[in-house]
């Protein structure tokens, strides 16, 4: 894959494991950046139904697939038997100078490191039984499904090198107000 050289803006990607609270604390961003036009949020497609709680656009398996063989996606990745992607727009938006935010994973910190090498990566943690609690609270998976999420959790090291971690275990306001000041903290060259 090329590496995007061209880039003028930053692109944050948001990860975390299931049920931290990625979506909650990114909407907040998305609300409170509202007034800026230099900011831009991303809505990634999933191979999954819409659902209460994430804003993404939904795909069964083949139109993914057709999607991504016709780059429609700057970064695609598999992860719990779902496909995601975010949309190919976000070459133009950095290309202009601003600074995108996606909800993005793990599994796909590599390839975005090697496309994107100011990418600036904000890891989202909580301790593991308000993990379980949120988890269960959502309703989308069964017992099993979130011990093995849990599993996952405790398997993988939050030391991701260089990134940002921010603790999403008690009121999502304080640890999006980390998040915001962050994002604010970032340059965007956005033409006006």
């Amino acid at each position: 894959m090329m590496v995007r050289n061209s880039q003028r803006g930053r692109l944050v990607l948001i990860v975390g494991p299931s049920g931290v609270g990625k979506d909650t604390l990114i909407e907040y961003a998305r609300q409170a950046l509202a007034g800026d036009a230099n900011i831009r949020f991303v809505q990634r497609a999933i191979t999954r139904p819409p659902s209460i709680g994430e804003d993404h656009t939904p795909m069964d398996e083949d139109r993914f697939e057709r999607a991504a063989g016709q780059g429609a996606f700057a970064l695609h990745w598999a992860a719990h038997d779902m496909r995601y992607g975010l949309p190919v727009i976000i070459d133009q938006w950095l290309a202009e100078g601003n600074v995108v935010i996606a909800n993005g994973s793990r599994a796909m910190l590599g390839e975005a490191r090697r496309r994107y090498p100011a990418v600036e990566i904000v890891s989202i943690t909580a301790a593991p039984e308000v993990l379980a609690q949120r988890l269960a609270g959502r309703g989308r998976e069964t017992d099993e499904e979130r011990r093995d999420r849990m599993a996952r959790y405790a398997a993988v090291s939050t030391n991701l090198g260089d990134v940002t971690i921010i603790d999403n275990s008690g009121e999502p306001e304080a640890a999006a107000a980390r998040l915001i000041g962050m994002i604010k903290q970032l340059p965007s060259n956005g033409i006006k």
